[in-house]
């Protein structure tokens, strides 16, 4: 079952059948380009492109270990901190307590996701105020990109609104609900 790549040799894929497939027999996967890259290095299709030695030219040593001058959160998966982790902002406030939280969570553990949201959710809050508290009013709307929005995008924009009208009046209807209590 030989045939032809976009190279200078041909090869055999008589044995490239996948073994196992949930219970159906094995389909040969030959005509697919590329297949069986994995495979034995003579059956390969880019051996005679491949580079022999490999090019190689960073230093295969264990970086020197960054400086951590603010506190970095580290998955419970993974122990320690790893070499480089860039410059994080440190957490701070609610949503840095949030975090805090999310980090006890293993990464395959949806909770972790969801604090991780919630804390970015919160920090913009958090930025916000403190916008506020140094008297600084920011642009939301300018932040939001309503401009570029409307220019480019009026049905999502129209979308927007009305969803956040809707959800502002469903708020206000059961707050008023509440308070006719």
């Amino acid at each position: 079952m030989a045939h032809h790549h976009d190279h200078d040799h041909t090869h055999d894929h008589t044995h490239d059948l996948a073994v196992f497939q949930h219970g159906r027999p094995p389909v040969d996967r030959s005509a697919i380009q590329g297949w069986g890259a994995d495979l034995d290095r003579k059956n390969r299709p880019g051996v005679p492109m491949e580079r022999t030695p490999p090019r190689i030219d960073a230093p295969l040593t264990q970086p020197e270990p960054q400086r951590q001058d603010v506190e970095v959160l580290v998955s419970p998966e993974r122990p320690g901190i790893t070499p480089l982790f860039g410059s994080p902002n440190p957490p701070r406030g609610v949503s840095g307590m949030v975090r805090r939280a999310a980090f006890k969570e293993t990464e395959n553990d949806i909770r972790h996701w969801l604090l991780l949201l919630l804390a970015d959710r919160i920090d913009v809050v958090e930025g916000l105020v403190d916008d506020l508290a140094r008297g600084h009013v920011p642009n939301i709307l300018g932040e939001m990109g309503i401009k570029a929005e409307w220019q480019h995008n009026k049905k999502g924009l129209a979308q927007k609104v009305a969803i956040g009208a809707a959800v502002a009046g469903v708020a206000w209807y059961l707050l008023s609900r509440r308070e006719d209590r």
